[in-house]
C-alpha cells in the first residue's frame, strides 16, 4: 500500500496552493465583510481547469482524481471556507449530475460553461420543511404539454443568488416515494422563478445563499437531468461523493486554525517564554496536528475507494462525520490558545471556528451521518 502523492497530484497541490494563495486569499476580508462571492474567480479558474478537477480535458477540466479533488479542497477551505464553499456548490453539486447523468445536448449547454467559469451553478434540494427527511420535500412538477410545471420553494441554497441555472429536486410522481423525486435545471430568468431573499449566516459568510420560489415555472422536457423521471438514487452518489470533499475541506479549516495556533505559540510570550513551550498547549498543538492526519489518511483512503469505483457509502459519511467533528475540536483549540485575541477580528481564528461548525451541519448532520453508517452496519436506529 502506497501512502505517497504521485508526482503528478504533488505538482498540483503546489499549484492549487500557490493560487489560493496568490488569487484567493486577498479577496477574503473584504468578501467576508460584504457578505459577497467574488465572481472574478470563476473565469480564472475556468481557464486553468479548476472548476472542473475531475471532469475530462474534453470537457475543459483536469481529467485528475478523487484524491486530488480532495487536495483542491482542502487547499481552497485553509484558505477561505466561504468562497471554497461556493467554488464546491458550483463544481460538484451543479455540475456532477450533469456530467454523470445528464444528456449531451445537457452537458454542450449547461456542463461546458460551468466549467470555463461562463455560467455558475447550484443546487436545491433542502426546503423551509424539509432537510434531513428529503422524502419530504414538497416540491411538485406536473406533467403538462411537452414538458413541466415547477411549483415549490428551496432553502439554504448555495450560490442561489446569482446563478445561471440551478438544479431543482421535486416530485413527478409522489406515490413512487424516493423514486419519484426528479432533477430539473432551472434557468435564470424563467417565468416564476425568483430569489425569495438572500440569507445572511454567522458563518461561510463570503458564500451567498439564498431561499428561492418557483412558482407554477414552466420547464422544459429538455431540462429534465437525462431526460428521465427518478433521479434520486443520482442524487444519493451526488451527496456521497460530495461528503469526502467536505471532508477534505474541514481539514483544510483546521489546518488553517492549526498553522495560525502553532505560528502564535511561538511568537506569544508569557512568564518570560513562548507559550509553546508551556505542556498545557504544547499537548493541545499535538493533539490538534495528530487528529488532522487521521482525517487526512481517511478521507484519502475514501477518495481511492471512489476511483476503484469500490462502494463507499459507509467510509464516505465516517470521513465526514470524522473530518467536520475534528475540525470543530481544532478551531475551539485554536481559539483557547489565543486567548482574549480570538474574539478579535484583526485573528482569523474567530471566522476558523464560526466556519468549522457548520460543517457539522450542512452536507448532512453529524447525527445524519451517523444513522446512515448504522444502516451500512445494519443496525436500525428509527
Amino acid at each position: 500500500m502506497d501512502f505517497d502523492l504521485s508526482e503528478e497530484q504533488r505538482i498540483f497541490q503546489k499549484a492549487i496552493r500557490d493560487f489560493a494563495e496568490r488569487e484567493i486569499a486577498p479577496l477574503v476580508e473584504k468578501a467576508e465583510e460584504e457578505e459577497r462571492l467574488p465572481l472574478e474567480l470563476f473565469p480564472r479558474m475556468g481557464r486553468l481547469g479548476y472548476l472542473g478537477i475531475r471532469y475530462p480535458e474534453a470537457y475543459g477540466g483536469s481529467g485528475a482524481d478523487k484524491i486530488s479533488e480532495c487536495i483542491w479542497a482542502e487547499e481552497l477551505f485553509r484558505i477561505c471556507r466561504g468562497i471554497a464553499t461556493s467554488l464546491f456548490a458550483h463544481s460538484h453539486l451543479g455540475t456532477f449530475p450533469l456530467f454523470a447523468f445528464g444528456t449531451e445536448e445537457q452537458k454542450a449547454r449547461f456542463l461546458l460553461p460551468a466549467i470555463r467559469g461562463e455560467k455558475i451553478a447550484a443546487f436545491a434540494l433542502t426546503e423551509p420543511n424539509a432537510g434531513s427527511d428529503v422524502q419530504a420535500i414538497e416540491s411538485r412538477a406536473r406533467k403538462e404539454g411537452d414538458g413541466y410545471v415547477l411549483r415549490g420553494s428551496k432553502m439554504f441554497v448555495t450560490n442561489g443568488t446569482l446563478a445561471d441555472f440551478i438544479l431543482a429536486a421535486a416530485y413527478t410522481d409522489r406515490s413512487r416515494g424516493f423514486d419519484g423525486i426528479s432533477l430539473f435545471i432551472v434557468e435564470r430568468g424563467t417565468e416564476g422563478f425568483r430569489v425569495s431573499r438572500k440569507l445572511r449566516k454567522e458563518g461561510s459568510r463570503s458564500s451567498e445563499t439564498a431561499e428561492l420560489s418557483f412558482e407554477d415555472c414552466p420547464i422544459s422536457a429538455k431540462n429534465l437531468v437525462g431526460e428521465r423521471e427518478g433521479a434520486f438514487r443520482d442524487i444519493l452518489k451526488t451527496l456521497v461523493e460530495g461528503r469526502v470533499v467536505i471532508a477534505a475541506g474541514a481539514t483544510g479549516v483546521a489546518r488553517a486554525a492549526f498553522e495560525a495556533a502553532l505560528q502564535y505559540s511561538k511568537e506569544r510570550v508569557a512568564f518570560g517564554r513562548p507559550i509553546g513551550q508551556f505542556q498545557a498547549i504544547g499537548f493541545k498543538l499535538a493533539d490538534m496536528a495528530t487528529w488532522i492526519e487521521i482525517a487526512r489518511t481517511m478521507i484519502y483512503r475514501v477518495a481511492w475507494m471512489v476511483d476503484q469505483k469500490k462502494k463507499c457509502t459507509a467510509e464516505a459519511s465516517m470521513a465526514k462525520l470524522f473530518a467536520t467533528e475534528m475540525a470543530e475540536k481544532v478551531t475551539n483549540e485554536a481559539m483557547q490558545i489565543f486567548g482574549g485575541y480570538s474574539q478579535m477580528r484583526e485573528f482569523p481564528v474567530g471566522r476558523y471556528w464560526r466556519d468549522a461548525r457548520q460543517l457539522k451541519i450542512g452536507e448532512g448532520t453529524s447525527e445524519i451521518q451517523r444513522r446512515i453508517i448504522c444502516h451500512q452496519l445494519g443496525l436500525k436506529t428509527d
